[in-house]
């Protein structure tokens, strides 16, 4: 049995059309272009924009951090063209993690499925651990409970990661709506602190636009250090350009999760021409939004002088603007308490796919009669993600996020053009422009960014990545819906009694 067999087109397909497996119910269609943006730009605007502008602009890129989210932007819609041909070609839950069981092979699937979980777990609970800390700064709530640092147990990430675990699992109608409304208050909020922060940018506080490189601090050499700077030998160093893309690679978590709109493909009504609609739209207007933030934010006030916690609304503080920022903290509770429910509803159709195809138990897929979704595996997540929130202080783990995507994204663009050579014939409604070249220029970004995140995070992105392999070779390997058809197919049938 190969590790490289491959999904048929026309099974995948059956799938995302059928009610169920054995007459079970499905996913029900329910969602149209405005809410997979409303899910897309849900996921995107949150903790990135709030806390890592501050935190790159200071150690990494100075002003330049505005250059280091239009690369990290640019990446991201490349790797959301892609996601659209794949998406509208063959809309279904589980996204990359389908579209590579259907082109590269079984396990190059799991590996991007098991990524994915990664991805939109840790995602979950250290924005859940964020959302905590900005809610006991509006309502002074005692830290003990409720900080970063100091608490034993963080009552507030679990609290409202389960909470938000059952809007997602009661129904998709319902998480939509709830995101929706979560969605016009941050972008309002951002368009604001745009237009009124451009009335107190001074441009001495864009000078120099990129700082000059300079050798990195002790605590940024060995293993902390970009895996780039590793490999050729440099010297450890911060700002100038390649501070720059050193901050491009860690803002890219801001734009992770978009590719949650591809999982709703079983669940939007006309998926062919909805699917790529939400997905660049949600890029374009995200990409917009965090680019005028950034440029606001280090033009307010000096890069040396950003608060790395609260970046924006410290800057709207320093220039006496003390009532804005209130404002961009209620924006900030909002904004993340939409990344953790679109999060929460990804890994539920993402694990539901994994086990539909029998890579681990597919008991845990079973989908809701009434409420129309896949309940059992949302619910073992959802616990998963409250223990890791509640437990564990996720802030050194954050770069995993970004990395679990960049090879996500890569995976995706070689996808691309190995399906179009498989299959020519298949009904292409968006398709991506300059193929294969575009593709494989994507696939290239996404590994050069992913080289610039450190030492630390591919050794524990690898970790992750064997325990994976564990599982895979352990149970999914051979107890896999494929597998099993395998073997139906080669054991002969007994002879006749006489």
């Amino acid at each position: 049995m190969s590790v490289l067999r491959t999904k048929p087109i026309k099974d995948v397909l059956a799938q995302g059309d059928a009610d169920g497996d054995d007459g079970k119910p499905g996913l029900r269609r329910r969602l149209g272009p405005v809410d997979l943006m409303g899910f897309g730009i849900g996921i995107v605007i949150g903790t990135g924009i709030f806390t890592l502008t501050g935190v790159e602009a200071k150690n990494s890129a100075g002003p330049g951090v505005v250059i280091s989210f239009g690369i990290a932007g640019v990446v991201a819609l490349l790797a959301a063209l892609c996601y659209a041909e794949l998406a509208s070609s063959v809309p279904t839950a589980g996204s990359a993690y389908t579209y590579a069981y259907a082109t590269m092979g079984e396990i190059v699937a799991w590996i991007i499925g098991w990524d994915l979980l990664l991805e939109f777990a840790l995602g979950a609970a250290v924005v859940a651990r964020g959302w905590s800390g900005y809610l006991a700064d509006l309502f002074g709530l005692p830290s003990a409970w409720f900080a970063e640092e100091g608490s034993i147990v963080n009552l507030g990430a679990i609290g409202i990661v389960l909470l938000l675990g059952v809007v997602a699992i009661v129904g998709i109608r319902e998480s939509a709506r709830v995101t929706n409304v979560l969605v016009l208050v941050k972008v309002a909020i951002c368009a604001f602190v745009v237009i009124a922060g451009l009335f107190f940018v001074k441009a001495a506080n864009l000078t120099p636009f990129i700082p000059s490189s300079e050798p990195a601090g002790a605590g940024d050499d060995g293993i902390k250090q970009p895996v780039t700077q590793a490999l050729f030998g440099l010297e450890p160093s911060v700002f100038g350009f390649v501070g720059v893309l050193t901050a491009a690679a860690v803002v890219f978590f801001a734009y992770t999760g978009f590719e949650a709109v591809a999982n709703l493909g079983e669940e939007t009504r006309k998926p062919k021409r909805d699917l790529p609609l939400g997905l660049l739209g949600t890029l374009v207007i995200s990409t917009v939004l965090y680019i005028g933030v950034s440029l606001v934010v280090v033009g307010m006030v000096k890069y040396t002088e950003i608060d790395e916690g609260a970046p924006i609304a410290s800057a709207f503080r320093a220039v006496g603007a003390g009532w804005a920022a209130t404002l961009v903290s209620i924006a900030a509770v909002a904004g993340l308490t939409s990344v953790i429910l679109v999060d929460l509803v990804a890994m539920g159709r993402i694990g539901f796919a994994i086990a539909r195809d029998g890579l681990i138990p597919p008991s845990i897929a079973k989908v809701h009669p009434r409420w129309g979704t896949p309940y059992r595996i949302a619910a073992i997540m959802t616990v998963a993600v409250a223990l890791l929130a509640g437990f564990l202080p996720l802030s050194a783990l954050a770069d995993l996020v970004s990395i679990g995507a960049l090879c996500a994204f890569m995976l995706v663009a070689i996808a691309v053009p190995i399906l179009r050579k498989r299959r020519p014939d298949l009904e292409r409604p968006f398709k991506v422009p300059f193929s294969p070249v575009l593709p494989i220029v994507t696939a290239v970004a996404c590994l050069y960014l992913s080289l610039n995140l450190s030492v630390e995070t591919w050794v524990r992105f690898l970790i992750w990545m064997a325990l994976g392999a564990i599982i895979y070779f352990g149970y999914g390997h051979r107890k896999n819906r494929l597998a099993r058809r395998e073997h139906a197919e080669d054991t002969p049938e007994p002879a006749p009694t006489p």
